[in-house]
């Protein structure tokens, strides 16, 4: 089983952990579970309704404009891309964007083929540290989102790292951000809820340390070892 370096500190100074999520880079896509690759760094996923800020959360954590593509047409990014973070070219971690779901224009067998890939690979995916759900404080938990919390509940409960990020608060007043946090907080099921947004720089710190403490486990320093390298794709081409 693969070891990583000890941090520096449980809770690195902020500028470390945007530095480190800056070194984000294009590792690979994968429309299919099959074509993901066996990896052995720790890996944390995004996921969320479609039009919920996914693709922006991630540009603005990485201080990236176009990491992470937002289609002009919400559903129609049908692949898992993951995203490799580490210096000097070693990859200590991966993001793992997943399609948005909920989109009412993506035909019915699609949403239910998205449905089952993105269920078995929150469920099965072995190097998965924890997922970060993304939901739009306006509207709050749909169904969809519901669902997505009782597939990865035992999940959670076995110790998978868990956040529900508000986007778009600046969107809502003080009372309303509040109360939105309140309930995320209940429906979290285990797990964390923070405000997030990308326009107001909202939450950045605190969701960069969190990302850093889930992908770097404290160790013992004569434990420390280099992490793997990971082979790095071509990114694709992107439709504008």
């Amino acid at each position: 089983m693969t070891q990583y370096p000890t941090p520096p500190e449980a809770s690195p100074d902020p500028r470390i952990t945007h530095g480190w999520l800056h070194t984000a880079r294009f590792l690979t896509t994968a429309p299919q579970l099959e074509h993901l690759p066996a990896l052995d760094v720790p890996e944390v996923a995004f996921v969320g309704r479609s039009n919920a800020g996914k693709s922006t959360c991630i540009n603005t954590l990485t201080q990236q404009k176009r990491l992470a593509f937002a289609s002009k047409t919400p559903g129609r990014t049908q692949s898992i891309n993951l995203f490799s973070l580490g210096k000097q070219g070693i990859t200590d971690a991966v993001l793992a964007d997943l399609p948005g779901y909920g989109y009412a224009a993506v035909p019915r067998e699609a949403k239910l083929r998205w449905q089952r890939v993105m269920g078995n690979y929150l469920i099965t995916r072995p190097n998965l540290v924890g997922i970060v759900l993304l939901i739009d404080p306006r509207l709050g938990l749909t169904e969809l989102d519901e669902t997505l919390l009782e597939v990865v509940r035992p999940r959670v409960q076995e110790g998978l790292k868990f956040l529900v990020l508000l986007t778009k608060s600046d969107k809502l007043t003080r009372a309303e951000a509040n109360k939105a946090l309140s309930i995320a907080r209940l429906q979290s099921g285990g797990g964390e809820a923070r405000l997030f947004s990308a326009l107001k720089k909202q939450g950045l710190d605190e969701v960069a340390q969190l990302l850093w403490q889930w992908t770097h486990p404290v160790t013992s320093p004569d434990a420390a070892a280099e992490p793997a390298t990971v082979p790095e794709d071509e990114p694709p081409a992107l439709d504008e």
